[in-house]
């Protein structure tokens, strides 16, 4: 197996381009849980999560040789993922199954009184009902800028709009988190 000490995505992808498919196993510790962590905030299950990140990088290692050096790997990889995600939700309809199956399990807070703890974690619960209430479009450019932490400008090309567009989404999804959000306090 060859080693890539302090490589970049852009120099392993070289690499995957050159026939060298060690390169691959790199970028999957890389970004392995990133990618599972996107589809678990999208209402993947785990199940379905771990198997759309295979594909991912399955298809990551097929695809090698069009990936544009210029275009930074996370964008790439992320448009792949976009797009074994639109796959997945057809076969879902054609199957009827159920498009939502659930949230990502919620850390327990640690070395908090066991008041701040439960309110903690009703706040967590809170704002994954919020997420979950919004519209998918506003659900993915949330998820991807702000817990995936693709910049602005990675997003704008992936959506295949500027970067400042994607500062006008980012805010309105706000927005409509933060109106949810105390929507449901109010319950």
């Amino acid at each position: 197996m060859h080693t890539f000490p302090n490589k970049t995505d852009e120099d392993l992808m070289a690499s995957l381009a050159a026939g060298t498919l060690d390169a691959s196993a790199l970028l999957f510790r890389r970004y392995h849980r990133q990618v599972f962590n996107f589809y678990l905030h999208m209402g993947f299950d785990r199940a379905t999560g771990e198997d759309m990140v295979q594909t991912v990088f399955e298809r990551v290692i097929r695809y090698r040789h069009t990936y544009q050096p210029a275009t930074s790997f996370r964008t790439w990889m992320y448009r792949i993922a976009r797009n074994v995600q639109a796959d997945n939700r057809r076969r879902q309809a054609r199957m009827h199954d159920e498009a939502w199956q659930g949230l990502a399990e919620i850390a327990e807070p640690f070395e908090m009184p066991a008041q701040q703890a439960l309110e903690a974690a009703e706040t967590s619960a809170q704002l994954e009902k919020a997420l979950q209430q919004l519209p998918e479009a506003q659900l993915e450019i949330l998820l991807l800028t702000r817990y995936q932490g693709l910049k602005y400008a990675e997003v704008g090309e992936l959506l295949g709009c500027s970067e400042g567009a994607v500062k006008l989404k980012v805010f309105r999804a706000i927005e409509q988190l933060r109106a949810i959000f105390f929507k449901l306090e109010k319950r």
